[in-house]
């Protein structure tokens, strides 16, 4: 069965059937795009090239000086692919399916302390306190207090914190529903100290637009504080960007003399699972926490569980005292 473009016929089922999100539908077109300009040099297509044509690629791959994660998630996104097309009856084989990818070794997350994190949160309510040369400054502190606040609590991905709807403010209960990857929605838990920052963050960001309408000539200022997003901005999805919070996130770390390199959105969700691991949570818990559909991916923090076990017998066991082999 003849197709003109395989490639979009795959992504397209990605997004309508496993509910892919446009940053993972990027992720694939990108990997697609360089095997098909592979083929298309010597001539094929994705329909006819054959597994001598895919190991080609890989060593193409290699000598481009790919690292073997790089290689791996790339033969990952065309094994799929070709899976795809021999299932949906566009190929009568799959030349994929006899390859084996690079091994790789996960590395462990990069995880701060306890203390580190301690350090942060402080130092965010310490400079959102402080007395700031406009409310604009005020209101930018009290978003970054609140961004360390909800991250560290909830363990959210920076892009479900960033679309946070502004209801999320307004909740009366210990929860709040988030919408994941896949528009997937699950509850987590919001403790007191986080439900604390978002109100402080929206009563700044009141003040600042009340500031900004006091000075505008008409009186009115476009600020809308109580509109659909608990981040608003002026960016094309209305809310704030990854980028952005990234950025107010290594600008805290500097305040709080930790290395810059070391903070990011997604230390913090580490952050969240792997001192919940450590001090007794469940494996499972933590992986509808994190929103993982798979619990293979959570498994990347069992170094933590490791850790904890070997605590456990060594303060509880009888003989595990030191004496022992």
């Amino acid at each position: 069965m003849s197709v003109h473009n395989p490639a979009r016929l795959f992504l397209d089922m990605m997004a309508a059937e496993r509910g892919a999100g446009p940053n993972t539908l990027a992720a694939y077109q990108r990997d697609l795009e360089d095997y098909e300009g592979f083929l298309a040099r010597q001539g094929l297509d994705l329909l006819v090239a054959g597994t001598a044509q895919l190991r080609d690629w890989l060593a193409d791959l290699s000598r481009r000086g790919l690292a073997s994660a790089s290689v791996a998630r790339k033969l990952s996104a065309v094994r799929q692919l070709h899976r795809f097309l021999y299932a949906e009856g566009h190929r009568g084989d799959d030349p994929a399916a006899v390859l084996e990818g690079p091994r790789r070794s996960r590395p462990l997350p990069k995880v701060l302390s306890l203390d580190e994190v301690s350090r942060l949160i402080a130092t965010a309510h310490k400079r959102a306190g402080e007395a700031v040369s406009s409310f604009a400054e005020g209101a930018r502190r009290a978003r970054t207090a609140c961004f360390v606040e909800l991250l560290y609590a909830t363990g959210l991905r920076v892009s479900e914190l960033a679309a946070l709807p502004a209801s999320a403010a307004n909740t009366r209960g210990d929860a709040i529903i988030v919408r994941g990857k896949g528009n997937k929605e699950r509850l987590v838990p919001l403790g007191d100290a986080a439900k604390a920052a978002m109100t402080a963050y929206r009563g700044a960001l009141e003040k600042a637009a009340a500031a900004k309408a006091e000075t505008s000539k008409a009186g009115q200022a476009r600020a809308e504080p109580r509109g659909k997003w608990l981040f608003p901005s002026g960016a094309a999805s209305g809310h704030i960007t990854r980028q952005q919070v990234a950025l107010d996130l290594k600008d805290l770390a500097l305040a709080a003399e930790i290395d810059p390199a070391r903070l990011s959105p997604h230390v913090l969700r580490h952050a969240f699972a792997s001192h919940l691991l450590a001090h007794g949570a469940e494996l499972r818990i933590v992986q509808t926490l994190l929103g993982h559909t798979d619990i293979s991916t959570t498994q990347i923090y069992t170094h933590v569980l490791d850790e904890r076990l070997k605590s456990l017998v060594r303060d509880l066991h009888p003989l595990g005292d030191g004496s022992g082999d």
